[in-house]
């Protein structure tokens, strides 16, 4: 006896995939028109809690962003400048995400705001650190390959050069934003010291990505150890937030009057 066959059965499999990413949402810009834009970058966030403090139930990303969001009221308060935060909640960022938001709004500068921590309780104080030359010259050869000819860097279209220029284009830039980070750092510890602790050696270097846009003044400050008892109380208490916002915002109020003034 024959039996026929059964019909033969397609099987499909269907996979959703995502369309193409757009970049991170850029924030949005407050303060008066034509004015100098500062970017105030809150560290960690989300998943990413950054140190902790081990006498009070303090985490680096509500630190952080509590006292940006400080800074950028103070700021706005003055009517100097303009201001963007990277995040104005409980978010993650890359690092990258992070200067690439201030280079994509344009910004004259860019803080990013961290506290540190140390296995030592007895260390405190607050560090500003910017970007190293070592770092400075690795980070413009990736980006010239990166780039592949097709950024603008201080308003020179890559595109219209050769690779060899572009190299030197972006290390000069760069240089030019390292140098004027170096003068920001020196006036921030001038203008903030009275209101903020600082550490002995208050001024590092390091190659650290979130300070590497090639052509924005950019530098990392670390507000204070959380892990310290007297730092992480004023860390977390509004008049310390309020103390060391006023001592930030002096410092970038003078940064951009200096460079307004200048001929």
């Amino acid at each position: 006896m024959a039996y026929a066959r059964p019909p033969k059965r397609m099987h499909s499999i269907t996979v959703h995939v995502a369309p193409p990413a757009k970049g991170v949402a850029l924030p949005p810009v407050s303060g008066p028109r034509d004015r100098p834009l500062v970017v105030i970058d809150a560290g960690h966030g989300g998943h990413d809690p950054g140190a902790a403090s081990r006498t009070r139930d303090a985490r680096e990303k509500d630190v952080t962003l509590a006292l940006a969001l400080a800074l950028r009221d103070r700021l706005l308060r003055g009517g100097r400048v303009r201001v963007a935060l990277t995040r104005s909640d409980d978010r993650f960022l890359l690092l990258q995400e992070r200067y690439d938001i201030a280079r994509r709004l344009g910004a004259d500068l860019f803080l990013s705001l961290h506290a540190d921590a140390a296995d030592n309780e007895a260390a405190q104080g607050a560090t500003i650190y910017t970007l190293s030359e070592t770092a400075s010259d690795r980070e413009a050869a990736r980006l010239a390959a990166r780039e592949n000819r097709a950024d603008v860097i201080n308003g020179v279209d890559l595109g219209q050069q050769n690779s060899a220029v572009n190299s030197i284009l972006i290390d000069l830039s760069q240089r030019e934003a390292m140098a004027q980070s170096a003068d920001f750092a020196r006036l921030l510890y001038r203008e903030a010291a009275p209101y903020v602790p600082f550490r002995g050696n208050y001024h590092r270097f390091a190659s650290l990505v979130v300070l590497k846009a090639p052509d924005i003044p950019s530098v990392l400050f670390e507000a204070g150890y959380i892990t310290s008892a007297q730092d992480a109380a004023r860390l977390t208490s509004p008049a310390g937030r309020a103390r060391t916002a006023e001592g930030l915002a002096r410092a970038v109020e003078i940064y951009f009057a200096r460079r307004l003034s200048a001929p």
